[in-house]
Order: structure tokens, then sequence, then C-alpha cells
């Protein structure tokens, strides 16, 4: 049955999720235990600046959690979606539904 036009409500989309390197870092997130910095860098073609802003939203809205290990000199991030993060993101796939049939 298809949704009446009048019935979606883009206003039930999460905003923090709703951005396109966000929505893709979701995606990646909720498919690994956690993943590199580097490799989140290198699996979504972004820039330094632009992931580690994004990635900044998500971890302050407690729907990624990142955790620093230093060996040596060298510092590396991992991240790891939330059990917040994921109910979130199950609740924008329902959300987003109706848009796409």
């Amino acid at each position: 049955m298809a949704t009446e036009p009048n019935s979606l409500d883009y206003r039930k989309l999460d905003n923090l999720i709703h951005s396109r390197i966000r929505l893709a870092l979701m995606s990646v997130l909720t498919r690994v235990d956690d993943i590199s910095f580097n490799e989140l860098k290198k699996v979504l073609n972004a820039t330094d600046g632009n992931l580690s802003t994004h990635l900044s939203k998500l971890v302050d809205a407690g729907y990624v959690s990142v955790q620093k290990t230093t060996e040596g000199n060298k510092t590396e991030s991992r991240y790891r979606v939330t059990q917040k993060g994921l109910s979130k993101f199950a609740d924008y796939i329902v959300d987003l539904a109706p848009f796409i049939g």
C-alpha cells in the first residue's frame, strides 16, 4: 500500500543522522565492531577535518564512542556505535522508509 503524500513528515528524520557523511558513518559503524579513524577516512573517502567534525558530533550526542590509545608517539582513535546510536539509527531507518517506498 502506498503512503499518502500528505503523511510524509520529514521532521521525524533525525537531523544528526540525516547528513550524507553522518549517514555514511552510521552505516559503516553499525556493520563493524570498531574501526580506526584512518580506516573510516579511507572507506568514506573523507578528509581529516570533515571526518573529525562529523565524528565529534556523533560522539557528543552519544551515538558513537571513541577509544584513544597511544603507542610511542602515535595515537590511534577507534570508533564504535553505542546502544543509543544503534537505537537512533534503527529509528531513522523506520522514519525514512515511507519516503523511499
